[in-house]
């Protein structure tokens, strides 16, 4: 197991157990190129699903005792966690995690449990329609790396909802990208994109290094040759990717985190507008990088509410501060 990993979250598991979620570890973070935030989640839903089975089982789990659990153990889990007062987004996240080093272990030829499947993730109340939260979003760029098999598309899916959220594209113009058009940070660590909104205005927009940095993992993997002029995110065959097939992923992800029917790749959009607001980012701006024609479309795109904009104008306002 990493020291790393080792050092931050204390595991109650065999040694073969041990060293099977070590392996899972480097798995992630190497193969799968996941966020430090995605690792420290995983490995601390996995570390509290140890501690349960230890209670649990009356022993220290080992790789057996995953093979062999049932759907009430499961269940026996879930429930602990809603005594215990845990909120269903993050026993949703807990069930992710769960499943994916199942998955792992199933592929390694480690154990294999049937079970796992048929859990169902805790339904969350239905809200109105409104944009993620921060950590609904990070959740989601992360929790798309499990909708494929395939680690070349899950690089690809993860890179183009990390652009979504990023930059706040429309998916139409992200999918609109060629490769020529890919970010590169510059010397100081940042970058920006030209993009062609609607009517053919051209916008410039801020590129963080995460976005250009997954965008380049995905495209180091990507089996189709491709060059400056060709299409930027892919389908499997290689030609330019369909949206039908971004929001199929999106529905996945949306399944699997229990997140309402208002979480949709526009929404991504959507969510890094009212985030930017929330941080301080003034209309105009937001305006700008959205490529509004108009502000009042801005105002009505970030949900403005009159608490936010009695803070800006306490704020600003020379009669305010008197």
């Amino acid at each position: 197991m990493s020291a790393q990993m080792a050092a931050q979250i204390d595991y109650t598991a065999e040694p073969a157990l041990l060293a099977a979620i070590g392996d899972w570890w480097r798995w992630m973070e190497v193969e799968r190129n996941c966020s430090a935030h995605t690792l420290d989640g995983y490995g601390r839903d996995l570390a509290a699903f140890c501690a349960f089975l230890g209670e649990h089982l009356g022993h220290t789990p080992g790789i057996e005792d995953f093979a062999s659990l049932a759907l009430a153990d499961f269940r026996g889990y879930l429930a602990q966690r809603t005594r215990q007062g845990v909120s269903r987004p993050s026993t949703a996240r807990a069930l992710s995690a769960l499943r994916n080093f199942f998955r792992f272990l199933e592929r390694r030829g480690l154990a294999s449990n049937a079970a796992i499947r048929a859990v169902k993730t805790p339904k969350l109340p239905a809200s109105l329609p409104k944009p993620l939260s921060e950590a609904e979003a990070l959740e989601a760029l992360e929790a798309v790396f499990e909708t494929h098999e395939e680690p070349w598309l899950a690089a690809r899916d993860r890179a183009l909802f990390t652009l979504l959220y990023g930059c706040g594209l429309r998916i139409s113009e992200a999918l609109g990208l060629n490769v020529g058009d890919a970010p590169a940070l510059d010397g100081e660590g940042s970058g920006a994109l030209v993009i062609t909104g609607k009517g053919n205005k051209e916008r410039l927009v801020p590129v963080l290094p995460v976005i250009a940095e997954r965008i380049e993992f995905y495209l180091q993997r990507c089996p189709h040759r491709l060059g400056p002029k060709d299409p930027l995110f892919v389908g499997a065959r290689g030609g330019r990717l369909n949206a039908g097939v971004v929001q199929r992923q999106m529905r996945r992800v949306r399944a699997m985190l229990n997140l309402p029917d208002t979480a949709t790749p526009h929404s991504l959009r959507h969510s890094f507008a009212t985030h930017l607001l929330a941080g301080g980012g003034d209309l105009r701006t937001i305006q700008e990088l959205l490529g509004h024609a108009s502000l009042s479309s801005t105002q009505r795109y970030t949900e403005v509410d009159s608490a936010r904009l009695t803070e800006v104008y306490r704020d600003a306002h020379p009669r305010a501060r008197e």
